[in-house]
């Protein structure tokens, strides 16, 4: 469940982002006229630093999933070793109660 909410989190992180940038490109644009290069050359700005905020959380969330996988295996294989065990066992128990 923390996991679930963690995820949550950083979506909504993200989007926050994301929709702070817009509105701060659109005040921009509203209360500072700028001339026209200028003002591209900010949006470009603003632009490539969303971008880069963008991909460091993508590779952040990637890591994040990718190490969840990882436990989830690890997991799932000493479950299997628990239960491989206990059927090793019952077969023991079920020779020894015939013989």
């Amino acid at each position: 469940m923390d996991n679930e909410e963690a995820t949550c989190s950083a979506q909504a992180v993200a989007f926050a982002f994301l929709g702070g940038a817009i509105a701060g490109v659109a005040a921009a644009l509203l209360f500072a006229p700028k001339s026209g290069l200028e003002t591209r050359r900010d949006v470009k700005g603003y632009a490539r630093r969303a971008e880069e905020e963008v991909l460091e959380r993508a590779k952040e969330a990637r890591a994040a999933l990718d190490e969840t996988i990882e436990r989830g295996k690890q997991f799932i294989a000493e479950k299997a070793a628990v239960v491989d065990a206990a059927v090793k066992a019952g077969r023991e128990a079920m020779k020894e109660k015939k013989g």
